[in-house]
C-alpha cells in the first residue's frame, strides 16, 4: 500500500507532520497515521494561546480502534486550532494533509530533529 507523503512537510517518528512558512507551523498527522488508527471519532486539541514543546503531548486522537497521543514537531505558541475537527474528526481521514489539519503555532525554536519526507517514506514502508 501506497501512502501520501507531501514533499514539503517534515515528519516525526510518531507520525506527526509540520508544515512551515515564515514563523508559522501548521501541524497534524500523516496518512499512514490516520490510516493504522482507522475510523477516527474525536480530537482533543489544546486551546488558542496554549504552549507546545516539540517532542512533546499536545492532544489526543481517538479512533474506534485506539487513543493515541499527539506530539508537537515544534515547540510554540497555538495561534489556530481547527476547530472543523469537533464535529467533523473524520476530516482527518479524508484529507490528513489539508482539511484535517490540527494546529498552527508560532514558532519559538529549531526543528532540527525532523524527518525529512524520504525519510519518514523509509521508516513507514
Amino acid at each position: 500500500m501506497s501512502f501520501e507523503v507531501p514533499e514539503n512537510r517534515k515528519y516525526l517518528e510518531s507520525h506527526e507532520w509540520v508544515e512551515e512558512s515564515d514563523d508559522t507551523a501548521r501541524i497534524g498527522i500523516s496518512d499512514f497515521a490516520q490510516d493504522e488508527l482507522g475510523d477516527i471519532v474525536f480530537v482533543e486539541l489544546p486551546a488558542e494561546g496554549d504552549d507546545v514543546e516539540a517532542g512533546e503531548e499536545f492532544g489526543v486522537v481517538e479512533s474506534i480502534k485506539a487513543v493515541s497521543d499527539l506530539y508537537s514537531p515544534v515547540s510554540g505558541t497555538v495561534t489556530a486550532v481547527n476547530d472543523a475537527l469537533t464535529n467533523e474528526p473524520e476530516l482527518v481521514n479524508d484529507d490528513p494533509f489539508g482539511e484535517g489539519w490540527m494546529l498552527e503555532v508560532e514558532v519559538s525554536g529549531e526543528t532540527d530533529d525532523l524527518l525529512s519526507a524520504a525519510e519518514y517514506r523509509e521508516q513507514i514502508e
